[in-house]
């Protein structure tokens, strides 16, 4: 199953990130269920059986809630709210120029983030 998010992710990216500048490392990986993006070993978003997660900037993740275009991101129905990320349940299917612009928005963003220690 995670098979076919890796595969997707992959496609979806390559489109995303077709005129994106500059010279970085992207990397699609099996992530539990489904498959991430990460960007010079950071984690960027992440494509699951419950939709396409972005990490972004709070002012762009708080626009998109409080618009309902995005929802908050839950894992499980009980589950704690992801505070970085929003959620597109719709996934990559129905995505275009706009989704792209959120991919290129969270790669800049967690660029400026430190590379996470390795446990």
């Amino acid at each position: 199953m995670a098979k076919q998010y890796l595969e997707k992710l992959s496609a979806f990216i390559e489109k995303a990130t077709a005129d994106y500048p500059g010279n970085i490392s992207l990397e699609c990986k099996h992530f539990f269920s489904g498959a991430a993006l990460y960007v010079e070993q950071r984690i960027c978003l992440s494509l699951t059986p419950v939709g396409l997660a972005v990490k972004l900037p709070e002012e762009t993740k708080d626009k998109l809630l409080k618009n309902k275009q995005a929802v908050p991101l839950r894992y499980f129905p009980k589950g704690p709210i992801k505070k970085d990320y929003v959620l597109f349940p719709g996934g990559v299917e129905n995505s275009g120029k706009t989704l792209h612009k959120y991919v290129q928005q969270s790669i800049k963003y967690v660029l400026t983030l430190p590379i996470p220690k390795r446990k």
